[in-house]
C-alpha cells in the first residue's frame, strides 16, 4: 500500500521545478504537479507552450523566446524543454536555487533508444548540466488505450522521496518509467540498464488530399522479449524501471585501441 503523502515530505526547504515535453496543458504535467506538491510546498512549473515530443536536447537559437506568466510560480515558454529548464534556472526563478527538477510525466515510455530523442529526458539533462539533481518520469502506455496516470501518481511520491535521499553521482540523471498496468499490479522497482530494440520505426507512407506523398513516423517496434536487466524487460514484467544516465558519452574502453591505432 502506498504511504500517506504527509509522510513523504522532502527535507525542508526543498524547491522543485516541474517541466515536461508534452506541453503546459498536458495531463501528465498536471499529474506531476500533484506528485511534486505532495513532496514540497515550494513547487514551480515552467513548461513548453506546445507539445515538444521528440525535441531531444535542442535549444532555440534563431528567434527570441517569450515567457508567459500563468499564475503564481507557473509559467509557459514558447520553446523546447531544454529552453524551459535553462530559462527557469537562469532567469525565471531568481530568489532561491532549485533543489530538484522533475520532468514528465511523459505520455508514453522513454525506454531504450528513446533516451536519445526524448525532450522529457533532455529537460533532466539540462538540469544535470547545471548540477541540479533531476529525474525524468514517464508512464508507459499503448496507442489507443487510456493512459494509467494513477499508476505514476500512486507510486511516484514514495519513489522520488527515496531517490532524493540517495545522493546519486554528479553528471547523472535518473530515468524512471512506470509500467502500463494499474497501480496495484506493479510488481516492484528495478534498477536497470538502457535496453535496445531492433532498429526500424513504423513508417507510414501515404498520399495527402492534394495527391502529394508524405511519410508519418510512428512508434518503435515492439518485440516479444527483451534482455533481462534492461528497462524494456522490467516494464514488460510490470516493474518500475529506474535507469541512471550519465552525461559523459565518452567510451572509455576505446581509448587504448584508438591510441594504438593512431600512434
Amino acid at each position: 500500500m502506498a504511504k500517506r503523502a504527509s509522510s513523504l515530505r522532502l527535507e525542508a526547504p526543498t524547491r522543485i521545478l516541474v517541466t515536461n515535453d508534452d506541453g503546459i496543458n498536458a495531463p501528465g504535467l498536471k499529474a506531476l504537479e500533484t506528485i511534486a506538491r505532495s513532496l514540497s510546498d515550494d513547487v514551480w512549473v515552467v513548461a513548453p507552450e506546445t507539445n515538444q515530443s521528440g525535441a531531444s536536447h535542442s535549444l532555440t537559437l534563431q528567434r527570441p523566446l517569450r515567457v508567459r506568466h500563468l499564475s503564481a510560480q507557473r509559467f509557459a515558454i514558447d520553446g523546447t524543454p531544454t529552453d524551459c529548464v535553462l530559462l527557469a534556472l537562469q532567469t525565471v526563478i531568481k530568489d532561491k536555487p532549485i533543489d530538484l527538477v522533475l520532468s514528465g510525466v511523459n505520455h508514453g515510455g522513454n525506454l531504450g533508444e528513446d533516451v536519445t530523442y526524448s525532450g522529457t529526458i533532455a529537460a533532466a539533462m539540462e538540469a544535470t548540466l547545471f548540477n541540479v539533481r533531476a529525474i525524468a518520469l514517464s508512464q508507459v502506455c499503448q496507442n489507443g488505450s487510456p493512459v494509467k496516470w494513477m499508476t505514476a501518481k500512486r507510486h511516484a511520491p514514495a519513489l522520488i522521496a527515496r531517490l532524493y535521499q540517495h545522493r546519486w553521482a554528479a553528471g547523472t540523471l535518473l530515468n524512471v518509467n512506470f509500467p502500463d498496468c494499474v497501480a496495484a499490479a506493479v510488481a516492484g522497482v528495478e534498477v536497470t540498464t538502457q535496453g535496445k530494440r531492433k532498429l526500424g520505426d513504423e513508417l507510414h507512407e501515404r498520399i495527402d488530399p492534394r495527391g502529394r506523398p508524405y511519410i508519418w513516423i510512428g512508434g518503435l517496434r515492439v518485440e516479444a522479449t527483451y534482455q533481462n536487466g534492461t528497462d524494456l524487460h522490467a516494464i514488460a514484467e510490470h516493474k518500475i524501471s529506474v535507469t541512471p544516465i550519465h552525461l559523459d558519452l565518452t567510451h572509455q574502453p576505446s581509448f587504448a585501441p584508438l591510441r594504438g591505432a593512431l600512434s
